[in-house]
């Protein structure tokens, strides 16, 4: 089931629990920078790569860059 998370504190407690965290931007944008730990998955891959590249019994938090 997605969440929606906006709290940082949150996600940092989350990410310390061990969920996995996934860029989902292009990998030049990710390349130029990400939170440190993150993985990288384009978000038009991200159907295909997520289910061989994730462990699904970890949650997992997606992000991008907001612009807001």
């Amino acid at each position: 089931m997605a969440t929606r998370v906006t709290d940082r504190e949150r996600v940092q407690r989350l990410v310390d629990d061990g969920a996995q965290l996934v860029e989902v931007l292009p990998r030049a944008e990710y390349e130029h920078e990400h939170i440190a730990g993150a993985r990288h998955i384009w978000l038009r891959k991200l159907d295909t790569e997520a289910p061989r590249r994730l462990d699904r019994n970890t949650p997992v938090i997606v992000y991008c860059h907001d612009t807001l």
